[in-house]
């Protein structure tokens, strides 16, 4: 009985680490490329690595919801880069009316809500074929992804938006400022990551939308029982995923003050990366915003410590590869243990 009780107790610490992985493959992250290059913890390389984080953690918290609900989006990379050109495109050339002969330019904000709404109706027909016609998610989304690729490219025949900084005349300067403007000292991506967190942990943990997305993921035939709405729930997270998707996009597009059609190209293996890293089960019903943001730093500080460090791009796309596996192998490895200890319990 004792060393049952020890075996159970080893097993119950175990679960504890894997738990904590990620934040300490963080840490560990931090102090080694700390080591190597000292300037790396200097006050303007942690703000340029945040930036980085932020793109990925605001992509990672929509993919967090799909997962969680049991799905996956291919297609946020293609969003992002679609979104983008749509902005680029009405500040650089408006809507033109050519019956009246006129052409109409929009404030910035209408035009961030015009691109993110743009990349929304993208979700929906993710969510709905999905739901509705119970087309496999990895399909669906694969296919919206091309479709999402080919608009961005037809939008300017392949060539960037250059140059997006508006003029007086059209009342729509101002769009740089979303990519390089700061707040209280810190950039105006950042902020958002920080309130789309708190916003999203909120959702998650604290309202009956949350719960329906862990239901769904969990067992979807056993929610849909129990009175919820699987279809409107699985809706409900891929226009989430896209709209974020799409937001991550026009802020590439103001930090470059440009928007090119290739913008995106594989973000999608980075925001799932950062989800699974940060506990989010390729299962479904298992997750958390808080474990994402922490993947996503994991992702960012190793992406630019390997720049830093002048590692190849090439060796960097097999390291992420790898760091995905590794994590859907810890994931199960903790469901595993997890399991054993609570048929351990039950047998007590």
């Amino acid at each position: 009985m004792e060393l049952k009780k020890i075996s159970n107790k080893n097993k119950e610490l175990s679960i504890l680490l894997l738990k904590a992985r990620t934040f300490i493959v963080l840490i560990l992250l931090i102090c080694v490329f700390a080591f190597l290059e000292p300037k790396f913890i200097s006050w303007n390389s942690i703000i340029s690595v945040s930036k980085h984080v932020a793109r990925y953690a605001i992509l990672a918290i929509g993919m967090t919801f799909v997962i969680v609900s049991g799905g996956i989006d291919l297609s946020v990379g293609s969003v992002a880069g679609l979104s983008g050109m749509i902005a680029g495109m009405l500040i650089k050339n408006g809507i033109v009316f050519r019956s009246q002969g006129v052409v109409v330019y929009m404030n910035i904000v209408l035009v961030v809500v015009i691109a993110v709404f743009i990349g929304a109706l993208i979700g929906l027909v993710n969510g709905l074929a999905v739901s509705k016609l119970k087309v496999p998610a990895f399909i669906v989304t694969l296919g919206t992804a091309n479709i999402a690729r080919g608009c961005a490219l037809l939008s300017n025949a392949g060539a960037t938006f250059p140059s997006l900084i508006g003029k007086a005349e059209y009342h729509n300067t101002g769009f740089p400022f979303l990519g390089s403007g700061n707040i209280l000292g810190i950039p105006v991506i950042i902020w958002t990551m920080i309130v789309l967190a708190i916003i999203s942990a909120y959702v998650f943990t604290k309202t009956p939308l949350g719960w329906h997305v862990y239901a769904t993921g969990g067992n979807e035939k056993a929610a849909r029982l129990s009175g919820i709405n699987t279809d409107n729930t699985k809706l409900f997270v891929f226009i989430f995923s896209a709209a974020c998707a799409a937001l991550t996009g026009v802020f590439a597009a103001a930090e470059l003050e440009a928007a090119h059609p290739a913008t995106g190209d594989g973000w999608e293996m980075n925001a799932i990366a950062a989800a699974v890293l940060g506990g989010t089960s390729m299962m479904g019903g298992m997750g958390n915003i808080g474990g994402t943001i922490i993947g996503a730093f994991v992702i960012g500080v190793l992406t630019d410590g390997m720049v830093m460090m002048g590692i190849s791009s090439f060796w960097q796309q097999i390291i992420k590869g790898i760091v995905i596996i590794a994590a859907v192998v810890l994931d199960q490895s903790q469901r595993n243990l997890q399991r054993k200890v609570a048929l351990t319990r039950k047998d007590g």
